[in-house]
């Protein structure tokens, strides 16, 4: 019995739902739409492209042979304007020396290697310190240390190579030159 009634209840349900979905409007649906636009632009564009100058860049100098005495220096300056590179070698004149004695001591020829690291200050006074003056036009010992005392404008002084006072010249011309630029 209970399952009729439940039969009968769904049956109802679906009846009714039908009838509901079965009725019709019979108004017509309407939609009406309208637009109407303006666009109106006006505009001015100005583009300024503004980008630094190209880079100065110096030179790389490498010197990779260890046989050789020199030393790369280079540098740059940059401005809005200009750009200014360089580069060169610089001979270092003690490591010449260095060189220099090994090789005549390396042949045989032990006073002329002493010799010519006498030619460094410092080398001169440790060996009148040690007792063991540097030779003087081949005399060595205490012939030497007569000759050396005789002659003593002949003694290394200290300072730099003979064209110290040109590579100072060229440094300061150098100096002017890049804060000239660097004002601009």
């Amino acid at each position: 019995m209970k399952s009729v009634a439940r039969l009968l209840v769904a049956a109802g349900f679906v009846m009714f739902t039908s009838l509901a979905m079965g009725q019709e409007d019979n108004d017509p649906i309407v939609t009406e739409s309208t637009s109407t636009s303006t666009v109106t632009t006006r505009g001015e564009t100005e583009t300024t492209v503004k980008s630094p100058p190209n880079s100065a860049i110096s030179p790389g100098i490498n010197v990779n042979n260890s046989d050789l005495c020199t030393v790369g220096v280079s540098g740059a300056v940059q401005t809005q304007i200009l750009g200014i590179s360089g580069g060169k070698t610089v001979r270092d004149l003690n490591c010449e020396r260095l060189k220099n004695a090994k090789t005549l001591y390396d042949m045989g020829m032990k006073v002329a290697a002493v010799s010519t690291m006498c030619q460094d200050e410092r080398v001169f006074k440790a060996m009148e310190m040690a007792g063991t003056p540097c030779p003087y036009e081949g005399e060595i010992g205490d012939e030497a240390k007569k000759l050396w005392e005789e002659n003593p404008e002949m003694k290394p002084t200290e300072g730099g190579p003979p064209d110290g006072k040109k590579s100072f010249l060229a440094g300061a011309g150098i100096g002017s030159l890049l804060m000239f630029l660097l004002l601009l």
